[in-house]
């Protein structure tokens, strides 16, 4: 049986007064390609950063390998954060740094290995994406697809066995965006990732997706989950199925 990696517990999202999510219940297993699905508007982002702790839900927990995200102090808190890894929209690169540079950051934060140490294990995940050949170029220098894939590499730094992606196909075209499932996948398969993805990008989802979760804007829930490809003919919600069923 697949070991529980994430548990999240009757999370509620809420800006205020106004509530975005209630009850929130899920889990993500070892391994796992897990999609985070949803109309526009209805917290999909949201819920990642409450997810990676840059937001604190009005109620319920996040538990990452047992421990509670929302509650963790201190060192326990930075124990906790240790064991992910994070790439955003963007790609989030400092512009001023190489791409060596970049992923050197979390290595230089975290840890007190020298300096040929931390270049070195920089450099191979840079090879693991396909960009050791453009290791010294500045991110304005390489293309948006690469800028992902540089995003990626410096979100397993500090070699985590979980990343979160945040809408890592948008803005792509249809052949890069091919060729980063490609990579979802095969770090999934090769160095046993789990990724939680946000993703509106139907044709990655079908590609990737081991699982997916559809949050709806108006019961504020869960409204189905499951394997995409069977949820979208299979589904008892007739919304989900016609989200599911977009595809071009």
């Amino acid at each position: 049986m697949s070991k529980t990696i994430i548990e999240v517990k009757d999370l509620t999202m809420a800006h205020g007064d106004h509530v975005l999510m209630r009850d929130l219940n899920f889990t993500i297993n070892q391994g796992e390609i897990f999609v985070i699905l949803g109309g526009s508007g209805c917290g999909k982002s949201t819920l990642m950063r409450h997810m990676i702790g840059l937001h604190t839900p009005d109620s319920g927990a996040v538990l990452i390998n047992g421990h509670d995200l929302t509650q963790a102090q201190d060192q326990q808190r930075i124990d906790i954060l240790k064991q992910f890894g994070v790439m955003y929209q963007s790609g989030a690169l400092f512009g001023s740094m190489t791409l060596l540079e970049n992923v050197c950051v979390p290595l230089e934060e975290s840890t007190q290995l020298p300096r040929d140490a931390i270049n070195a294990i920089a450099m191979q995940k840079l090879q693991w994406v396909d960009l050791g050949d453009f290791a010294n170029h500045l991110p304005a220098e390489i293309s948006g697809g690469m800028q992902k894939r540089a995003g990626i590499a410096r979100a397993m730094a500090l070699e985590p066995s979980l990343l979160f992606l945040d809408e890592p196909s948008a803005g792509l075209d249809p052949i890069t965006s091919l060729e980063l499932d490609h990579l979802i996948t095969e770090l999934a398969r090769l160095l046993g990732i789990t990724f939680v993805i946000v993703s509106h990008e139907l044709s990655s989802i079908f590609n990737v997706a081991d699982r997916v979760i559809l949050l709806d804007k108006d019961s504020q829930s869960i409204i189905d989950q499951g394997d995409p490809r069977k949820l979208k003919t299979t589904s008892a919600h007739p919304w989900v199925r016609q989200f599911l069923g977009n595809e071009t």
